[in-house]
């Protein structure tokens, strides 16, 4: 029978081996962490192939993502529709090996992986997410949500700030199913890192609240396998398994060196390879033994099968918890969501409230929260600016899990990754708060949210210069037009409540990837609307105010600039002049309207246009156009009340009024 070091070895090949072929890769990482992955895949992780999408599997997570040759081989190995053929494609365009893993392109890929410091960033969401729906869910004798989240990371991981952002937290919030191991090689693309990486991660960790065994020889399976089954022990807080390795191990010139981190080893190096490590299998081969017993199919497909029997008497004995537990790992909204969402919003129409769109934010969770047990709410650490706490909120803590609101702390960008690894777990729609200009600190994540087209909501106040006083380091002025830019991102900017309530709604609906909702920090005054008004908010752009002559021109603007607007149109109908407001909310929407809807708002043969958004003006030149003329804001702002730096700026109904008149001159 094939040895545990074989079977690791079967990894280091493959990784070689795909790598070499692509002459490009990272070979370093995955020869290095092979024998700590056999141990782990092999005895520990509970999953099952054929269902990659199991709810009670444990999750896996390669945060040191460049070693992606790693979760491919094993993928691959233990039974995955990940072929031979497409490690052999390992970073050609359109395979389903990428250089670094990718949400949705691979089966068994959690999350995607790459910028150092998500990955394990991710894996306390995951954890949360596990925490929660136990917490909601399971009753007693009834473990219906039961799994471990396992975590590999690397010294870049460690160098990153998120991941003490997101470590902190873990340890804070005692997750005991949270275990992560650390590939402790001393190497990064730069050389040895004892020249500018000398912290104690073991008492950093024990000092965030981990169980931490140090010193673990990860080249030694039971010696992996031990610290493993201790980790086990240990449920009220999460794990650290700090692992010696030797970078590159079987590489007899170039392990333990930089040189085989970050680039193929060459043809004649993997040679050398195969002969230290006794591999005599030719490129991409692995013998049908040890084929056989790395692959975990049956096994998972047993596991699987156990649960599903398990889950068969929770059924039976709580049938309501378990229609909403599938419910929600589905990502389905309740039964009645679209009629009673309606009905909120028709109310908030109704009432007419002139409020900071921020409040107005408040009051849709308070509409909204009720219906969506699934809500996970936070702030990093600005619940009473942000809003993002509602009367249903309940905090979680170490020893209070079924609640639906996190207390982030003042970590933005580990907030927004935790939201995404609690938006890829299932089960939730998760929500965050922070200012506007803050959204800078997360905006990888961000990203990463777009490019895995996942569900994840950010909630950003303080939108604008016209938040006032706190001045030019709090005031957003390029950060509106950068999230615009983001692929895949959709961002909100309501003038007043009832768009509020629809950028909510609008965000809770869409599946495919996340949303950023932007609000005012100052009163907002309600604007008055038909019903058909009412229903063309949800595309975007709508005609707030129009004309019944032939327009003369056309206002656009967004959030607290749309009344500025309105308030000009009034004044220039005064002049004889016919001008259009278009209220634009939400321009990614707009934007994919079909165009005999976007010719009715903003029709082409109009060319005297004005664009008005307190924020950098070139985003808006696309819908001004070249004879148009756009309100914006190219320097930082100033410190003063709110009223009195808008008008310093220009974003006055009579610098309006007064740049249509110059437009349509």
């Amino acid at each position: 029978m094939p040895s545990r070091r074989e079977l690791a070895n079967a990894i280091r090949a493959l990784s070689m081996d795909a790598v070499q072929k692509a002459n490009s890769g990272h070979p370093g990482a995955p020869m290095g962490m092979a024998d700590i992955a056999e141990v782990l895949w092999n005895d520990f992780l509970r999953h099952n192939p054929a269902n990659p999408k199991w709810e009670n599997r444990d999750r896996f997570v390669l945060s040191n993502g460049h070693g992606s040759m790693l979760l491919y081989s094993l993928l691959h190995l233990t039974g995955y529709d990940l072929t031979i053929g497409d490690l052999k494609q390992f970073r050609q365009l359109h395979s389903k090996t990428p250089g670094h893993p990718e949400y949705g392109y691979a089966p068994g890929i959690e999350t995607t992986t790459g910028p150092l410091g998500q990955g394990i960033s991710n894996a306390v969401g995951f954890a949360i997410a596990e925490k929660v729906l136990a917490a909601q869910f399971n009753t007693p004798g009834h473990d219906i949500v039961d799994h471990h989240t396992y975590v590999f990371l690397g010294d870049g991981c460690m160098m990153e700030g998120i991941s003490h952002e997101a470590c902190s937290l873990a340890g804070t919030l005692g997750l005991g199913k949270l275990i992560a191991i650390y590939d402790d090689n001393g190497i990064s693309i730069d050389g040895e890192v004892e020249g500018w990486f000398t912290d104690d991660t073991q008492k950093r960790f024990e000092a965030y609240g981990w169980h931490v065994l140090p010193d673990v020889d990860g080249h030694n399976a039971e010696a992996v396998k031990t610290a493993i089954e201790q980790t086990h022990q240990v449920t009220d807080k999460p794990s650290l398994i700090c692992c010696k390795t030797i970078i590159g191990w079987g590489s007899p010139n170039k392990q333990g060196k930089e040189e085989c981190h970050g680039a193929a080893l060459g043809e004649d190096e993997v040679t050398l390879v195969r002969e230290t490590i006794g591999w005599e299998h030719d490129p991409f081969v692995v013998p049908q033994e040890i084929k056989d017993l790395w692959d975990a199919r049956a096994e998972g497909a047993d596991a699987e099968a156990a649960w599903r029997e398990k889950f068969e008497a929770y059924r039976e004995a709580y049938p309501e918890l378990a229609a909403e537990y599938q419910r929600r790992m589905a990502g389905n909204l309740p039964q009645q969501w679209a009629e009673k969402a309606s009905e909120f919003i028709a109310a908030v129409n109704e009432m007419g409230e002139s409020i900071a769109t921020r409040k107005a934010s408040q009051k849709a969770l308070e509409g909204f929260g009720p219906m969506l047990p699934e809500f996970m709410g936070g702030s990093a650490d600005l619940a009473g600016s942000n809003l993002t706490l509602w009367s249903g909120s309940k905090p979680l803590s170490e020893n209070s899990f079924d609640g639906n609101y996190i207390y982030y702390g003042v970590r933005e960008f580990g907030m927004s990754a935790i939201m995404n690894g609690i938006a890829l777990h299932g089960g939730f729609i998760p929500y965050g708060g922070t200012f506007l200009i803050f959204s800078e600190y997360a905006r990888n994540a961000l990203r990463m949210a777009a490019l895995m087209r996942i569900q994840t909501l950010f909630v950003y106040t303080h939108d604008s210069i016209g938040l006032g006083e706190d001045g030019p380091t709090h005031q957003a002025v390029e950060q509106l037009s950068t999230l615009r830019m983001i692929p895949n991102m959709s961002v909100w900017r309501p003038c007043d409540a009832v768009e509020t309530a629809v950028a909510w709604k609008t965000a809770i609906e869409r599946k495919q990837g996340p949303t950023s909702l932007v609000f005012s920090r100052q009163g907002l005054p309600h604007q008055m609307r038909t019903s058909e008004q009412l229903a063309n908010i949800s595309r975007g752009g709508y005609i707030i105010r129009d004309c019944d002559d032939t327009l003369d021109g056309i206002i656009i603007a967004t959030g607290s600039e749309v009344s500025i607007a309105i308030e000009a149109a009034e004044g220039l109908a005064q002049q004889g002049v016919n001008v259009r407001v278009v209220s634009m909310p939400c321009t990614d929407v707009f934007d994919a309207q079909d165009t005999e809807y976007k010719e009715a708002v903003l029709p082409s043969n109009v060319i005297a246009r004005v664009a008005v958004e307190a924020g950098v003006p070139d985003y808006w030149l696309k819908y001004a156009g070249l004879n148009g003329k756009v309100i914006g804001i190219n320097r930082f702002g100033e410190s003063a009340p709110g009223k009195e730096v808008m008008n310093y700026f220009g974003f006055t109904a009579e610098n309006v009024a007064q740049t249509v008149n110059a437009v349509i001159a």
